[in-house]
């Protein structure tokens, strides 16, 4: 049988073509004494919404779908390949052996919205099996799995198995930038040799991740063997294995590159994250700090996390929103949360021993508490948070004690696409005026906080935060920032008017 000009047969073919990472959603985190972190989730949900936006051929691949499924002349069987329909200029098709070719502008579309494309297709209904010896085009938009555009050549796959290779290729899974020189694929990984990895999708990217093989775990992790970490075309790290977990998590499993900036108090600064798996839930972690004030100001822990559990040994330099400094010489650091049953409740546990050394004073500094907190509370466009707790500080220096409650109450609200708005009450019975360190620690008990978000437009955002001291009736904070998103990274300026303090921070995505 043989077909010309756009010929349609409906074959049951081609229901996996990749299996790769999805969307991740690498976190943003204000440096900030106002509680505007209250407002962290706009700059996540802007750039995640950013990262959804569906180019043309996508949308037009879920279109197609659809009208395709409204002319099934049969029940949809879902124990069975999805139906395929085929357009090609010229196509041959033999019903005895299964064996098929097309040529010319060649399009495969599938129910489950995956289109394939090629100059060239040869293969074998029966066998599950197709062949494309030039360059294919690949596009996925299957509800439930990561949406893929992919151009490669050298095809060979068995739809059957959802196994296959493929040849030199390069595109895009979730928010994943991927090159290859080869590509295998499994029905529960994809293999890559010689491959590159990055979130920014310039020409020349700002940084990535090349690699002799990269094996990728649907939502699960990435291994990579010989990989290096470049910035640009300069490579500033390389490891002989690196795994890079959670990829369906919270953060997405991203990796960490360095964040830079200038402050005045630290002068140009830069902040790098880097960690090391020790099995068993054992990691070991360097957060790399350095000042153009203070020079190195870094510091490491080994910590186990498992279960709500996170205990371990920290060591080195730790700051403030207030640019206030201590050092661990060591300290033992134990938190533990969890959820009161099938409740709305979250409790938490706190724990810390060790030699702080600060102001020119060593002591050895002991600290426990307790949390609780409600889950959040949300009705129409606004979030109440509340969370209540207990402390108990003990100083050897001076003998010192102190202990009291905490309380907080923190309500945010979106006001509508362009403008947010938070306020909030906090309560804590430690204070500088009580306390040995001043480090992470206000000057006074009572505050409230407020301020509000300004959505410019897609690149730009405007912010304001401010904390009054309801102890003495004074206006402590007062403070501006300035949100700019440019190619692979953003720029965040913030002035802190009642001190006249300029903080300037470039940080790539992911973050």
């Amino acid at each position: 049988m043989t077909n010309r000009q756009n010929a349609a047969i409906a074959l049951g073919i081609l229901t996996a073509v990749l299996a790769v990472p999805g969307v991740s959603s690498a976190s943003y985190s204000a440096d900030s004494d106002t509680g505007i972190e209250a407002l962290d989730y706009i700059e996540n949900q802007h750039r995640s919404a950013r990262e959804q936006q569906l180019t043309d051929e996508q949308k037009q691949l879920v279109k197609d779908a659809e009208e395709m499924g409204k002319h099934l002349r049969h029940p949809l069987d879902k124990t069975k390949a999805m139906p395929v329909a085929f357009e090609g200029d010229e196509m041959t098709y033999d019903e005895r052996t299964g064996d098929f070719t097309a040529k010319g502008k060649v399009s495969i579309l599938q129910l489950d919205a995956h289109r394939f494309q090629a100059d060239a297709v040869t293969g074998n209904t029966q066998q599950q099996h197709i062949e494309v010896p030039g360059k294919a085009h690949i596009l996925q938009m299957t509800p439930g799995q990561v949406r893929v555009t992919l151009d490669g050549y050298q095809v060979n796959y068995n739809y059957g198995l959802r196994t296959g290779t493929m040849g030199e290729a390069i595109g895009k899974a979730g928010s994943h930038y991927i090159t290859g020189k080869r590509f295998e694929f499994y029905p529960d990984h994809i293999v890559v040799y010689k491959g590159t990895e990055t979130r920014c999708g310039a020409k020349t990217p700002d940084y990535h991740l090349a690699a002799d093989r990269i094996v990728l775990y649907p939502n699960d992790k990435v291994e990579m063997d010989n990989v290096k970490f470049y910035l640009k075309h300069m490579k500033i790290l390389q490891k002989k294995h690196y795994v890079n977990e959670n990829l369906g998590g919270e953060n997405g499993g991203a990796p960490s590159f360095p964040r830079i900036g200038y402050n005045d108090s630290d002068k140009f600064w830069l902040k790098w994250h880097l960690d090391k798996d020790l099995g068993n839930h054992v990691q070991a972690n360097a957060y790399l700090h350095a000042t153009g004030e203070d020079g190195w100001r870094s510091n490491y822990d080994v910590t186990y996390s498992h279960a709500g559990l996170r205990t371990g040994v920290t060591y080195g330099h730790f700051e403030d929103s207030d640019d206030q400094w201590i050092k661990k010489e060591p300290s033992w650091v134990t938190s533990y949360d969890h959820r009161l049953g099938h409740t709305h409740f979250h409790y938490g546990l706190d724990g810390e021993y060790g030699r702080w050394y600060g102001q020119g004073i060593h002591s050895n500094h002991a600290y426990g508490g307790f949390r609780l907190s409600y889950d959040p509370i949300r009705w129409g466009r606004n979030k109440l948070e509340l969370g209540t707790g207990y402390d108990i500080t003990h100083e050897s220096y001076d003998d010192s004690k102190v202990n009291g409650a905490r309380f907080d109450a923190v309500l945010t609200r979106d006001i509508d696409a362009r403008w947010a708005a938070y306020t909030g009450y906090h309560y804590s019975k430690k204070n500088e005026e009580n306390s040995l360190f001043n480090f992470d620690t206000d000057d006074y008990s009572k505050k409230w906080e407020g301020g509000f978000s300004y959505r410019i437009d897609d690149r730009n955002r405007f912010a304001m935060g401010t904390r009054y001291d309801l102890d003495h009736s004074k206006w402590r904070n007062i403070d501006y920032y300035w949100f700019h998103d440019m190619h692979c990274a953003q720029m965040i300026l913030r002035y802190k008017s009642m001190t006249n303090n300029w903080n300037v921070r470039l940080q790539f995505t992911p973050w």
